[in-house]
């Protein structure tokens, strides 16, 4: 068991292998003052709960040792904090707030769940903290941790049960 570890300068490490990530636009918050909507990635250590990923998009599904499954049009991902289902899978149509999970962008083609607020998910700490596939300018995230596709599926295919991402604040330095 070790940690991904993903810092504030832009960086994750797995072991050896060292990857470029984008952060939230918000920049990083210690988990507790992370709210709903402030485009911040929260501090802290987070389980790897679920792959999703898009099937027609990909030439294979991904390489993991962890839950996974297509994703299809109707899947979404509520973010509104009055919602029972806040922070939670959700199918479209859905009449709260929420997040699709099928876009037209590359963004979500491979999504992790990170375990951010969901057991149980306390209203307005935030939602839909994600580990997906970054823009290619590596332009800040709405709070999610994201990289490249061919290191995000590098990544997933070193992942071991038990690894978790841990989300820390970066020293300046390049590792």
């Amino acid at each position: 068991m070790s940690d991904i570890i993903a810092t504030s300068d832009g960086w994750l490490r797995h072991g050896a292998r060292i990857y470029r990530c984008a952060l939230g636009k918000g920049g990083c918050k210690p988990e507790a003052d992370k709210r709903e909507g402030d485009g911040a990635t929260p501090l802290g250590r987070y389980p790897l709960r679920q792959l999703l990923y898009r099937a027609d998009r990909l030439p294979a599904a991904p390489q993991a040792r962890l839950p996974g499954r297509a994703l299809m049009p109707e899947d979404g991902w509520c973010d509104d904090p009055a919602d029972p289902a806040y922070n939670r899978h959700v199918r479209l149509p859905y009449a709260a707030s929420h997040e699709k999970l099928w876009r037209d962008d590359p963004v979500y083609d491979v999504i992790v769940v990170l375990g951010h607020n969901d057991d149980p998910p306390i209203p307005g700490m935030g939602s839909a903290i994600f580990l997906h596939v970054a823009r290619p300018d590596y332009s800040g995230t709405e709070g999610c941790v994201a990289m490249a596709l061919p290191d995000l599926l590098d990544l997933l295919a070193s992942w071991r049960p038990g690894d978790a991402l841990q989300i820390a604040r970066g020293d300046g330095q390049k590792p």
